[in-house]
């Protein structure tokens, strides 16, 4: 299908083209004859598909093969020199299908959903304005339902000299075509430490991940910044935590990049001292793309959320009335991740699906929203870091009864086949009074495959005294769990 002959009117309008915004559309209409648009100005797909999880996996996994590769007697003694780098990158433009969307526009009308290029903006109840390629303006409206998936955009920090130095974002070193000799990346959360893995990886000599906190990835178990703080430290990557970028430098990029040919050497400053870089990497944060979407033409104010729209737990937005305007993804600020945005826009679809039909929305899947408390994260550094639902701290500060247990992962013979010297370690975080499990987090090699395990005991809120007869499989990295249970009784 495409918009031509489409009309003016949909049932859904869906403004925005990545995974949450195709997957709101699909569950919105299935199994009806209600129509759906989806309108997007650069590549249905969205971030993940094309600039961020898709290509940085990618990138990631030759590392992490090479490295388990090369901890493995009778396979490391056959290994010489490093990473193939032009296969790597060819392999990674597979990923992102060479930036072409004819797929996923393909798969939209398979699903029955229209596309419309172009910038879509709010211009009131049900009414949407759309800015074309040509410049052309279209006015459609929705029916039954407006979503609102516009996503963020990195964050460059208003560091002096930094944005007239021209830094990369996670666009471009997930995309990148040459392997800069010295790097440095600022900023210790996720982006952060995978790229300083891939880049450090795929041949950059010097890398030096500068964060101004006390140690990387804070928002986690402090055990997780500590252990890849230690291997980044055993595979060359600096570490400068407390640490703060006071100005940058950038000689023949001025303002506006006038002059600039293809990098050139940068300076950083960092607590006093220079720090002298090829490439510099800004990976400090992310804000909503909620300005310039027509908010106002519907009564609505975000600046005191930083931009985040609210919304409720099925994801309409708050202050609007009449159950039209929904908002999820990174735009709502609820969870900063695809795959919980994908769940949200199931949550949504299911939700505009129930009252188009009148239905009422009593089912658990109405109710039981789970974007809260009990959110999965992985993130693919070296070592791996897997976590789902509240830290110990968190934890405390809700008023939890708090139980912590913890086991060294490379104790499991398990791991101890994965690779020689496997360090690891896990934490489970217990609500004491309930007996159930309200946080886990597992650091170490290829643990990503442990976390649903732990999202599925934390969402079902699985007493521990029936999680005891989960036997795990022998000899399996999950061993870990009996080993956990046992250091708690």
């Amino acid at each position: 299908m495409s918009d031509a002959g489409a009309g003016d009117v949909w049932d859904v309008i869906v403004i925005g083209g990545g995974p949450p915004g195709e997957n709101a559309a699909q569950y919105a209409i299935a199994g009806s004859d209600r129509t759906a648009v989806i309108v997007e100005a650069q590549l249905v797909g969205g971030e993940c598909s094309y600039w961020a999880c898709m290509p940085s996996k990618a990138l990631l996994r030759p590392v992490e093969v090479a490295g388990a590769a090369r901890a493995l007697p009778g396979v490391a003694g056959r290994l010489a020199g490093g990473l193939d780098v032009p296969a790597v990158l060819a392999r990674r433009d597979e990923f992102t299908s060479h930036h072409d969307d004819s797929g996923q526009i393909a798969w939209c009308r398979s699903a029955g959903i229209d596309v419309l290029r172009g910038w879509g903006r709010l211009a009131g109840e049900r009414t949407v304005t759309v800015t074309q390629l040509s410049g052309e303006e279209r006015t459609i409206r929705a029916r039954h339902a407006v979503v609102l998936v516009t996503g963020s955009v990195a964050a460059v920090p208003p560091v002096p000299g930094l944005a007239a130095a021209h830094p990369w974002i996670s666009r471009d070193v997930t995309n990148l075509q040459e392997i800069p000799r010295r790097v440095a990346v600022v900023g210790g959360g996720v982006v952060a430490c995978e790229s300083a893995t891939w880049l450090r990886g795929l041949g950059a000599e010097e890398v030096t991940v500068i964060e101004k906190s006390s140690r990387l990835l804070g928002k986690l178990e402090p055990m997780a910044g500590e252990l890849v703080g230690e291997r980044f430290a055993e595979v060359g990557i600096r570490v400068l935590t407390g640490a703060t970028v006071s100005q940058v430098s950038r000689p023949g990029a001025d303002a506006t990049g006038i002059g600039r040919i293809h990098g050139g050497p940068a300076v950083l400053t960092v607590d006093g001292s220079d720090i002298e870089v090829d490439e510099i990497v800004v990976e400090a944060g992310r804000r909503p793309t909620s300005d310039n979407i027509g908010l106002e033409t519907v009564g609505l104010d975000v600046s005191g959320s930083h931009g985040f729209i609210p919304v409720d737990d099925h994801l309409g937005v708050i202050g609007v009335d009449g159950e039209w305007l929904y908002a999820l993804g990174d735009v709502c600020g609820r969870a900063l991740l695809t795959h919980m945005g994908k769940y949200q826009a199931r949550v949504a679809g299911d939700v505009i699906r129930a009252r188009a039909e009148g239905r009422p929305l009593d089912g658990p899947q109405y109710t039981d929203v789970a974007d809260h408390g009990a959110i999965p994260a992985v993130i693919f550094s070296d070592p791996q870091v897997a976590s789902v639902g509240l830290t110990e701290e968190a934890a405390r500060a809700a008023g939890i009864d708090v139980e912590v247990v913890s086991y060294d992962i490379g104790a499991v013979a398990g791991a101890s086949l994965l690779r020689d010297g496997y360090k690891g370690k896990s934490l489970l975080v217990i609500d004491r009074a309930a007996d159930v499990l309200v946080g886990a987090t597992f650091v170490g090699p290829e643990v990503a495959e442990l976390l649903h395990a732990a999202t599925v005991a934390v969402v079902g809120a699985v007493p521990l005294s029936k999680l005891w007869h989960a036997v795990p499989s022998y000899p399996t990295v999950s061993e870990i769990w009996l080993r956990l249970l046992e250091a708690r009784r």
